[in-house]
This record gives C-alpha cells, structure tokens and sequence, in this order.
C-alpha cells in the first residue's frame, strides 16, 4: 500500500472542563520537518511529542497543533497586574515628560513581555493521557487520509507505467524499417557525394554495420523494461516508506528514455519517446509527493 506525504487529521478529548483539540497535517518534502505548536506548560513534554510524530509520520512537511480550552476561561492565559502597573506608571510618567501621546498605550503594555503570562503548572497525568488519547485519534484519521490519497496515486502509476510498456512494445516493428531507410539514406548520400562508379561495396557494408551496431536500442529497451518491473514489484511490496526508492527507478527509466531518443533516428519512435516522457515525468510528480 502506498501513502501520500500530504495528510490531515483532527480529534478532540475531554479532560474534566477542559476540551483537548489536536490537529495533525502534513505536505511534501524533500526532507523531514516537524513543527510543534502547544500550550507553554507542554514544554516537558516536547521530546516526547516529537518522537511520536517523527516515528509515525515518517516523511514530509509535519505539523502538529495541540490547543486547550476551558468552559472557565481560565485554562492558558491570567494577566499579571502587578507588572502591569508598574508598566503604566513608568510609560505615563515618560509620556508626560516629554508631552507625547497616550494612545494606545493599553494594548502596548499588553505586548510587553510577561505582562500577559501562561500557566506554567506542570500536566496532570490524566491531562496528559487525554492529550494521547486525541493525538491516536488524530494519527488514525491522518493515516486513513494518507492511505486513501496513496491509493489515487498508486493507481495512475500503475496506469502511466503500462502505458509506457506499451508504447515499448511497439518499437519492435519500427526498427526493421528504421534501418532499411538508414540504409538507403547513407547509401543515397555516399553516391551524390562521390558518384555511384566509385561506391566501395564491401566497405560501405563493414561501415553499415559499424554504424548501425553504436544505433543498436535492444539494450536500452530491455533495461527500460526491467526498470518498469522493478518500479510495479516495489508498489507491490508492504511496507511504507518507498518515495526515495521510486524515485530512484524514476531517474533510470528516465536515463533509458533518454538514450532511446538520442539513437532513435526514426520520427515514429521519436514521437513514442516524447509520450513517454511525458508518462514519466508524471509519474515523477506522484512520486515526489510519497512517503
């Protein structure tokens, strides 16, 4: 089963008259990123939170936001009056001082530091499984979210590499043609550039092979076509984390395309590489937003 990087998840617990909200979403990334938003007095707990995330989650842009609310109003936030006093009496005294204005001095003093303060008492230890019990909540609807995306991409993967199968499959009976024009092309050329009398046969043949030997594509072919089996085998096996290792097979399947087309030297098969690049390069999209 494949799961996509991009994921959403949000639960809800109860803990005396306190209601506990965690979200939990993700985006692609190259790398692991986690970001972390919750109550100060969670602070103790952020190694643990950490840990849960980045084992579970795995890859991708992260982000994890727990907020807590009480039916009092009295849960986060008090404010500590005898600082802000002291902060009015100093400001008000500065600014008759020098004759300035007072407005807005209120909401001023309130974003000075400390002047509005958290709770700083530590969790209880029921807080703290009810905190869990909304973050395995949150994790198993991310997890379903994932997986349902993964699946979308898994299937237009497997379509966009049958595709590219088949228009492989196809090369076949361009190629005989593909050399008996080349044939004629070189030869027509040599006898407009030296004359017909003076054509050397026997080289121009060991020369034709030659040529046609470094134009062989039979090799690229059947590389291209392992690499498609190896990319469906890797859909096929359980376990999570296969974006880097799609990712991989991509670039290989993309170095065969390439190659194909550099030695095609026939229209027909340079229009299959073109529409297989365009596969590819879609399937590099869906990959690229893999765990």
């Amino acid at each position: 089963m494949l799961s996509s990087m991009t994921g959403y998840g949000r639960a809800t617990s109860s803990y005396q008259d306190k209601t506990i909200t965690v979200e939990l979403r993700s985006l692609n990334s190259k790398f692991t990123d986690l970001r972390l938003k919750f109550p100060q007095n969670f602070r103790e707990k952020e190694s643990e939170l950490r840990r849960i995330v980045m084992e579970r989650a795995e890859r991708g842009k992260l982000e994890l936001s727990i907020e807590i609310s009480s039916s009092q109003g009295d849960d986060q936030y008090g404010l500590n009056q005898a600082l802000f006093k002291r902060y009015f009496r100093e400001l008000n005294a500065l600014t008759n001082e020098l004759g300035m204005s007072q407005n807005d001095m209120l909401t001023a003093i309130l974003r000075l530091p400390n002047v509005v303060a958290t709770d700083s008492d530590e969790i209880e230890e029921a807080e703290w499984n009810a905190v869990l019990q909304a973050l395995e909540e949150a994790f198993r609807l991310f997890e379903t979210f994932r997986k349902a995306e993964g699946k979308a991409m898994e299937d237009d993967m497997r379509a966009r590499i049958r595709v590219i199968r088949e228009y492989l499959s196809q090369f076949d009976p361009m190629e005989a043609d593909r050399v008996v024009r080349l044939r004629q092309r070189l030869h027509q050329n040599l006898e407009e550039y030296l004359g017909k009398e003076k054509v050397d046969e026997n080289r121009f043949e060991q020369e034709i092979l030659f040529y046609l030997e470094k134009i062989d594509i039979n090799e690229e072919k059947v590389r291209l076509e392992q690499h498609c089996l190896y990319f469906l085998e890797e859909l096929d096996k359980n376990y999570t984390q296969k974006g880097r290792k799609l990712s991989f097979i991509s670039q290989e399947m993309g170095r065969e395309i390439n190659t194909l087309g550099a030695k095609a030297y026939s229209h027909d098969i340079q229009r299959f590489v073109v529409s297989m690049k365009d596969e590819l390069e879609k399937i590099k999209e869906q990959v690229a937003n893999t765990v």
